[in-house]
Order: C-alpha cells, then structure tokens, then sequence
C-alpha cells in the first residue's frame, strides 16, 4: 500500500505533513534510485508554482539531491507539463515539480518524473517511499568533492512557450480570448504563448502573492471568467489550474465546457483529420455518460482508465492510442505530451475553432451531458481503508445501485490527493440524481464516522 506518493506525487500541507525535512529527504532518495548505475549526467530539473511554500521546499529538496552527489537545473516557476517536457530536453536523469495542482495554497505537492518526461512507476516510487520512511537502504550522501551545483535556467519557460507553439500551424490572430491564470504557474507563460499566435488576450487572475493561488479562480472556479466572457463579448474562456496541467473553457455564452466536453470536440476533429490511433479515446470511471454515448454515436472506441492521468496515460501507452484525459481538465496529447498539459489543451482547442469557425457552443453541442452530482466527504485515513472492507458500506452502495434502476450509476472512490471520499451519482434527472448522492454521501458519514 502506497504511504507517500498518491495518485499525483507526495502531497499535504505545507511545513507540517509536508516538510523541508521530509522535502529533502525525498531529494535524498530520488537521487539515491535513480543515479542507480549512472556515474556522469546527475542531473535533476525542478520547477515549481507560485505558492508561498514553493521555494522553501524546492530549496530543500534542492538541498537532498546535491547532498547525494546530483546537481539542480533551477527552472523557477514554470507548469507541471514544462517539467515533464524539459527533462529530456535538457538531458536530465529526472525532473521533479513543487506543486499541489488545484489545491489552496496551504497544500504544497512533490511530483517527480523519470528522464524520458514520464510520471515515475510505482515500483520506483515505493522504493523512495522506502527509502524515506524506513531509511532502507540508506540514502547516498557523496563525498565533499561530489556534492552536487545548482545553476539556474533562465530560458526554461522560453524554451517551453516555443515547443507548445510549434504544435500547431494556425494562426491565432482574431480571436478574443480570455484566460483564467489560477495566479499559478500560467501566470509565467500564458500571455507570451497566447499573444505570440496571434490571440487578443485579456488575462485574470495573473498576479501571483503566494496566497491567491486558486482561490476563487481558475478551472475550479469557473464564475469570474464566466462573467468576464459576457461581458466583454469574448469569443471564449480559457481556465487553468495552478500548475496549467488542467485545462476547462466557457464558451461564447460564459457557459462551462468540461474535460469531457473538449475530448468529445477534439476527438471527433482528430479523426476527421486522421489523427487519432485506432479511433479510440481512453477517459476514465468518472467521465460523464454522456461521452460514452457521444463515442458510440460517432464510431469511437471508449476505454475507461481508473481516475488520475497517470492511469489514463498508462492505458494510452498499452494500447497505442494517442488521446486521452479527464472530466477535471487533465488532457494527454501522446503525439506531443506525456502528462496533462492545460496550455497544448487550449492550443488544440483554439486551433480547432479557428479552423472550423464554428462557436464554442456549437462545437460543445456534438456530446449531451448527463446530470452528475458529486459529495466530498473529508474522511480520515482510517476511514477510507474502512471504505473498502466495511461489508454495510458495500450494502448501501448496492441499494442505491438499484434506485437508479439501470438509467445511471453510482461511483463512491477516495481521492488520491486529498483526505476526501468523493460519491458520485450520475442519471437522467437532475434533482433526482442530487438527492440520492446527498443521501449516500449522509450514510457515508454515518458509517464511516466510527473510523
């Protein structure tokens, strides 16, 4: 059983469950597995968002890897997805982000990737994970001749905004965009990429204080990009998260176009185009009814991964398919990305309409959404090992099943990157489907309260 790593990296708030002492010992033990056999090139990239702890814990981590002998590439504040493509790009063994994704600024999160830009596999996760719980084996510590430099990357986000232009030939110039920054790490890169293809832009939510990260704005909180989009005549909204590896949009009409909505639009045109493997999309159990439906209308293949992008990745890769992500905005474009990247996503998504000149709306009209309504129960750690063997839990859960009566479904699961278990039910009624999720949820609290 995982101990450290979740689903998305080391994650918890920020110097207490996540310390710089636990920072650098995770610096320690990724340098000690992966510098494995490796005598030249110890190098490790990392990047970070713009919360106030980032730099605290990427100092310390910094710290661990040159105390085993590795040196840093410093790229500053940058997206998740940055990491992941710099990494091989400037010949590092590994790359490692400080980010807790769309979480308030008192999270902060580790995420660490091997050299080819992949999230690292389990089984080398759990090796760290050995390492800096049991301290077995010992971590590295190099001799003083050997302790490792950091040099820091000036054109890290330069060299990045260049690769996601060259993954389109449209120009961009008149459209009226708006972008919802998170006051995250697209805050560094969204202006230059977006102006550079010729997009007129208006920016939110851009002014990182290390606080503001997502508070009350970017892909979870979709109202103020709404409004602006109304007001202001928009063509459309863009919306990222706090490390621009989400990506969700309001149309025209400052309504919300969902993960689910952009694989549909962008599924259909792939294929059309001749660009999608196999005519298969992989999404995950949460995605919406509604897409499944949408891929059987329209000659698609629908694979459902297990929820986070690290298994949608891993079923893209089994499978030799080439588009995948989720209903929270973490969309894989295998031909150019190997994680979730919320910039390529608008990119692709932009370029389509330009092509098209067709709406938004219109666009997002191809998939109907079904209602879904999802409860977040904060459960501890006992709890959500109790939600598994608890034998009435299972019971409920079989009762609810048969209310839905065949025309929807229930999906109870904990989060991989929060104290959270999340009940979700999905049906053809609305107020129907909210009162029985805010049911189960209430039995949830009950059962599992003893825990």
């Amino acid at each position: 059983m995982r101990r450290l790593f979740g689903t998305d990296g080391v994650r918890g708030i920020a110097n207490s469950e996540l310390s710089t002492t636990c920072a650098m010992q995770i610096g320690s033990a990724v340098a000690t597995v992966l510098s494995k056999g490796n005598h030249k090139d110890l190098r490790v990239v990392v990047g970070m968002d713009t919360r106030i702890s980032s730099r605290m814990l990427a100092s310390a981590l910094a710290a661990g890897l040159c105390s085993a002998g590795v040196s840093v590439f410093d790229l500053g504040v940058v997206p998740t997805p940055a990491v992941a493509y710099l990494v091989e790009k400037y010949g590092a063994m590994a790359g490692v982000m400080i980010s807790a994704s769309h979480n308030t600024y008192d999270y902060n999160g580790i995420k660490v990737f091997g050299a080819r830009g992949f999230k690292l596999p389990d089984e080398l996760e759990e090796e760290i994970e050995s390492i800096v719980l049991d301290n077995s084996p010992e971590p590295i510590l190099a001799d003083a001749e050997r302790i490792g430099r950091i040099a820091y990357v000036k054109m890290a986000a330069e060299d990045y905004i260049e690769y996601l232009k060259s993954t389109t030939d449209e120009s961009l110039a008149g459209m009226r965009v708006a972008f919802d920054c998170a006051n995250g790490s697209a805050s560094r890169t969204a202006e230059k990429l977006f102006r550079a293809l010729g997009v007129e832009c208006r920016m939110l939510a851009d002014a990182p204080d290390g606080i503001n990260i997502n508070r009350g704005c970017g892909s979870t909180h979709l109202e103020s990009l709404s409004r602006y989009v109304l007001e202001h005549h928009m063509d459309c909204g863009i919306a990222f998260d706090g490390d621009a590896d989400r990506c969700l949009a309001v149309d025209e009409n400052g309504k919300e176009v969902d993960g689910d909505i952009i694989m549909a639009i962008l599924s259909k045109d792939m294929k059309e185009r001749g660009r999608l493997a196999k005519n298969t999309v992989v999404g995950t159990v949460m995605s919406n009814f509604g897409f499944g439906k949408f891929c059987e209308e329209n000659g698609l293949q629908f694979i459902a991964a297990k929820v986070g992008d690290r298994y949608v990745l891993e079923q893209m890769q089994a499978g030799g398919y080439s588009f995948g992500g989720e209903q929270s905005g973490h969309l894989i474009f295998r031909d150019y990305a190997k994680t979730g990247d919320g910039q390529l996503t608008a990119v692709q998504l932009l370029s389509h309409l330009k092509r098209c000149g067709k709406k938004l709306s219109e666009l997002a009209s191809v998939m109907k959404k079904y209602p879904q309504h999802t409860v977040n129960l904060r459960v501890s750690p006992a709890a959500k090992l109790a939600f598994y063997t608890d034998t009435t839990v299972s019971s409920v859960l079989a009762e609810a099943e048969e209310k839905l009566d065949g025309c929807g479904r229930i999906l109870v699961r904990p989060s991989g990157t929060e104290p959270v278990l999340r009940v979700m039910v999905e049906g053809e009624d609305e107020n129907d489907v909210r009162t029985l999720a805010e049911s189960v949820a209430e039995r949830m609290k009950e059962l599992l309260s003893v825990y």
